[in-house]
């Protein structure tokens, strides 16, 4: 039976206060596995208007009714309104969500500082932004993150060599690529021939807000379209979603997804659960790629084409 992970990403205040306890309440009653990622520092999401002329930007907020889905006083956050401390403001429902049995990592400590600055910044701003996040969520939980699966699917060579020195057992930082493999989507990363320290759990799936608003995809049939690529259960399959758009006003169509796949067949845990089945087992070693993902602006981490195979190193070190 194929493996079919959900990965949470915790951008804001509002999604980790009231879009992750609705989805933890969902997936309780499906008995389902997910792993939540929660931006543990300030909510700057207002500073993402620096984007408006990157390619694709507007039509991606125009598609996905930003203002509804994330309310005004989040979009102002970081500029007319500080920005709130998430990781003191809403560390109640984080520990809930690990209470309820769900596996809890790091998404990012800044998300719009993450997403705009990871790129182009020092190799000494990225360490202590990871450091930060790092550190927060041990205050928070009382224990250290085993996973970051990072903002936006943006990650710097400098962002993945740290990753090594933070203890994770897996990340979650990039989406497939040409090359991905067909049945497992995990891998071991390279740059340029260099090996990073931290095995991937590749997303394989488009999101919700990638996919609504194009091509006549609609948030009433939005699911139909996942559902078709997930009809031949011949594969793994990661499907990232957001606490502020499934577990808010999306959160039908999540239910709609859950029913759709485990009808078809999939076995629905979170990426922790799943990076356990592959303790055993030697991935191949891929080289990572920047590109363009189609229905979402920048450049993302991805995938690249296999370089190296059956090594003997195992998932847990």
């Amino acid at each position: 039976m194929p493996f079919l992970c959900l990965k949470v990403d915790v951008d804001t205040l509002r999604g980790t206060q009231q879009g992750v306890p609705r989805l933890v309440e969902l997936f309780k009653r499906e008995q389902v596995g997910a792993t939540f990622l929660f931006s543990m520092g300030p909510d700057n999401t207002g500073r993402a208007i620096k984007r408006i002329f990157r390619p694709g930007f507007i039509a991606k907020v125009r598609r996905t009714s930003v203002r509804s889905n994330y309310g005004l006083k989040t979009l102002l956050y970081g500029t007319l309104i500080p920005g709130p401390d998430i990781g003191v403001r809403a560390s109640d429902p984080m520990r809930a969500a690990r209470d309820a049995g769900f596996e809890c990592g790091i998404h990012c400590w800044d998300h719009v500082g993450w997403q705009d600055n990871v790129m182009k910044n020092s190799p000494e701003w990225t360490r202590e932004q990871m450091d930060r996040a790092h550190e927060r969520f041990i205050k928070v939980f009382g224990t250290p993150s085993l996973t970051w699966g990072a903002a936006g699917w943006q990650m710097s060579v400098e962002a993945l060599r740290h990753q090594g020195t933070l203890g994770y057992h897996y990340a979650s930082d990039a989406r497939a690529g040409a090359f991905s493999p067909a049945a497992i989507p995990a891998f071991w990363p390279l740059v340029r021939a260099e090996p990073l320290p931290v095995a991937q759990i590749t997303g394989t799936l488009p999101t919700l807000d990638e996919l609504i608003g194009v091509d006549g995809c609609t948030a009433d049939n939005a699911h139909l379209h996942l559902l078709n690529l997930t009809a031949a259960p011949t594969q793994d399959h990661v499907f990232t979603l957001h606490a502020e758009l499934e577990g808010m006003a999306l959160l039908p169509v999540m239910e709609r997804l859950l029913a759709g796949w485990r009808e078809q067949g999939y076995t629905l845990v979170s990426t922790g659960s799943y990076c356990s089945t592959l303790e055993a087992t030697s991935l191949p070693y891929c080289e990572v790629d920047w590109g363009e993902i189609a229905g979402r602006s920048g450049t993302l981490m991805k995938q690249g084409s296999p370089y190296l195979h059956n090594l003997g190193k195992s998932m847990r070190r």
